[in-house]
């Protein structure tokens, strides 16, 4: 039986993914439910399964089976990526060295301040707001200055997620309480605040808006001829 997500395991899978940190990934995806965290751990799963990490190439097929199983927006292409690690098939895709994160923010972010560019060079998410005056030509996603522009998608997305995350519930009066919550304007902040008083409940909302999240920046990113580099730069 594997363990919940805890802060302080998600803290440490990060730390793990972000210093391509192998073995202590593993150890982690050993201990809790990997199915929780696909999109986050994805990359550096695939660094570890490239540098021959021992158990990473099992694992990465276990990951890649689960993620099409899942099927959500961006897993099919993270699946792809896992086997390409796992049979040395060649890559399509180019390599942007992208936080997908940042550019879930630049994505879905706060209207007043979402949508930007990357930076194709360096991989730096950049708002609209920041560094220009200049109105974003849409006709234009890959800019003659080097950067590919970055819609803001809306909330639409975002407010999806709530509405399937209340259908995973077990608790039937919560769901009762959320499906109310989140009809008409301020839905969000409803959502957020009825969610509060079961702290367990709300961090995995954050954990399976997140992962939603990322598949999508993911996805976004492949339509562009893009995936996001693993640790250590694969």
């Amino acid at each position: 039986m594997t363990d919940a997500w805890t802060e302080h395991a998600l803290k440490a899978l990060r730390s793990a993914c972000h210093t391509a940190d192998g073995p202590s990934l593993l150890a982690l995806l050993r201990e809790h439910d990997f199915g929780d965290v696909l999109q986050h751990c994805g990359d550096a799963l695939r660094a570890a399964a490239s540098q021959g990490v021992p158990g990473a190439r099992e694992t990465a097929a276990r990951c890649a089976a689960a993620l099409r199983e899942r099927d959500w927006p961006g897993d099919e292409g993270l699946a792809e990526q896992l086997d390409t690690e796992a049979d040395g098939a060649a890559r399509a895709l180019r390599l942007l060295p992208v936080d997908l994160g940042e550019l879930s923010t630049l994505l879905e972010g706060d209207p007043a301040w979402s949508g930007g560019r990357i930076d194709l060079k360096t991989g730096a998410c950049w708002p609209a707001a920041v560094g220009t005056e200049e109105p974003w030509d849409e006709d234009e996603p890959e800019g003659d200055d080097g950067s590919l522009h970055v819609p803001s998608a809306g909330s639409r997305d975002a407010y999806r997620d709530m509405a399937d995350f209340i259908v995973t519930l077990d608790d039937e009066d919560l769901a009762r309480f959320l499906a109310i919550a989140i009809q008409g304007p301020g839905a969000f902040r409803r959502f957020q605040d009825t969610l509060a008083a079961s702290p367990a409940q709300l961090r995995q909302f954050w954990l399976f808006s997140e992962e939603r999240r990322l598949g999508r920046a993911r996805a976004w990113l492949a339509g562009h001829g893009y995936r996001p580099t693993s640790p250590g730069g694969h």
